[in-house]
């Protein structure tokens, strides 16, 4: 009997609706070919429904999510909401709601997509960052008092438990074992990079380092242990981006080192990530935003949105199915897009999807 999987879809705002009508597409061919069902459920959360009825993401819809088995997400943000009421209300809701712990953004030149560093090709760029999804600044620790006046004190803290640093570690080590280059034979080790700031936030990252290191001489003694300062990891990034294999690190650098990861694998057109709860619910998503712009102009890249819908698919164990999307997404880079910026590709957003699709179904 083929296995059947349950997938939210939250198309959200702008050209999101766009790009997630053409993950679907591929999605669909890639359930057929490969003898899975999909049944999808959409849901319109969003800035179109905050503006009609002040909701961002109920508690109840939280509940609902959890029957599912993966949400594919579009875009979050609206031109007529205040930023942060939509990214707080829907996108960090459903996160920390969800407890989805891990933020999983691989960063790969595909062939054919120009990246701003010299010299660097598919083969220098191919790493991933495992961001810590939970903690640090984003857990709103923290207050304003007397606001308004000269004396005005504003404190956010990055909050860190042991219980958080260690589970984030284990997802890290296992993937770097399962995915790291040695895996993939494209190096002599795994390894895995923490990236932190140990000369600087001398009490977190010092949980951070030494929590890394136990673990490793525990557990993971076969996998090649590195740091790296994070400002140091963004000079890496653009001068010796082959030096990384997966990194990981805490919520805010890690979403810093992910936008600069975007910027050297070709853009935002082509950036895809994950929203992981191991044991639960995950939520994928490509990193652009919701594009307002080019709502409805049909010119925008739907790859990182395909890509996203790749990532579904692994994460729930359809890895011949992923493989063929990520294979099809580099068969249109190398062989078809003139280019990755929206109204520059040489096809239309639904064309692009066609044509994924098309090869999917080879």
């Amino acid at each position: 009997m083929a296995k059947s999987y349950k997938i939210a879809v939250m198309p959200g705002d702008g050209t999101g609706p766009e790009v997630t009508a053409e993950a679907v597409k591929v999605l669909k061919v890639a359930a057929d070919k490969f003898k899975f069902k999909v049944n999808l459920t959409n849901f319109d959360f969003g800035g179109e429904r905050y503006k009609k009825t002040g909701e961002t993401l109920p508690d109840s819809a939280i509940e609902e999510l959890r029957k599912f088995d993966a949400i594919l997400l579009g875009a979050i943000g609206h031109p007529d909401v205040k930023p942060g009421i939509l990214e707080k209300g829907i996108l960090l809701k459903a996160r920390f709601e969800l407890d989805q712990y891990i933020n999983l953004r691989p960063v790969r030149l595909y062939p054919g997509v120009e990246t701003p560093i010299k010299g660097k090709g598919p083969e220098q760029i191919d790493f991933v960052v495992v961001r810590e999804n939970s903690g640090d600044a984003y857990t709103g620790t923290g207050g304003i008092t007397m606001k308004g006046t000269p004396s005005e004190v504003a404190v956010q803290s990055a909050v860190y438990s042991r219980f958080q640093v260690d589970r984030c570690l284990k997802y890290a080590f296992e993937y770097a074992k399962k995915n790291g280059k040695k895996a993939r034979g494209k190096g002599e080790n795994n390894t895995l990079a923490l990236c932190g700031k140990t000369n600087v936030l001398t009490f977190i990252y010092d949980l951070w380092e030494r929590a890394f290191h136990e673990m490793g001489d525990k557990q993971y003694p076969s996998i090649k242990r590195e740091y790296y300062h994070v400002d140091a990891t963004c000079m890496w990034f653009v001068k010796n981006p082959e030096w990384f294999d997966v990194i990981v690190t805490g919520n805010l650098f890690g979403d810093i080192i992910t936008d600069l990861g975007a910027m050297i694998q070709g853009g935002m057109g082509i950036a895809a990530g994950g929203n992981i709860n191991p044991e639960g619910v995950s939520m994928f998503e490509p990193i652009g935003g919701s594009a307002p712009k080019y709502t409805g102009k049909g010119v925008i890249n739907p790859l990182a949105a395909i890509c996203a819908a790749q990532m579904m698919l692994e994460h729930l164990g359809e890895e011949k199915a992923g493989k063929k999307i990520e294979d099809s997404v580099k068969y249109m880079t190398a062989n078809k897009l003139k280019s990755l910026a929206a109204g520059k590709m040489g096809y239309s957003t639904s064309q692009v999807g066609d044509l994924v699709a098309e090869k999917v179904a080879e």
